[in-house]
């Protein structure tokens, strides 16, 4: 499976596209919502969000069956700033199961801030 493409076609929010990706029984859990979808749930989940999207793939991992993946999401006009790291379980090169975590992008939380430790990713 091609994650690069994969996530284009997330971020176009490509129907079509999507479901091929996907074993027909896949599983798909939105940790951060307490959500669990069908492949049909979460892609018209993803595709019925709205607004245009963009994003980048900040770092990817494989080891056998597993993909990992941090994504930096982004609506077009940069209003906004999201991350995700995604868990995805192949099964004959498709996604089986995927565990998705999602979070807002921001600053430190002032309590934080106040012991001024740490410094800023980028």
């Amino acid at each position: 499976m091609d994650i690069k493409c994969f996530w284009k076609d997330v971020l176009r929010q490509d129907r079509a596209a999507l479901r091929e990706y996907f074993t027909p029984d896949a599983v798909i859990r939105w940790h951060c919502s307490n959500e669990q979808f069908t492949v049909e749930e979460y892609i018209r989940a993803n595709c019925e969000y709205p607004g245009e999207w963009d994003g980048e793939i900040e770092r990817t991992e494989q080891n056998g069956d597993l993909v990992v993946t941090a994504v930096r999401v982004f609506p077009k006009n940069r209003s906004a700033s999201f991350h995700t790291v995604s868990f995805l379980r192949l099964k004959e090169g498709r996604i089986a199961e995927m565990d998705e975590y999602w979070a807002d992008d921001g600053e430190a939380p002032e309590w934080r801030r106040k012991m001024r430790i740490g410094k800023p990713v980028r």
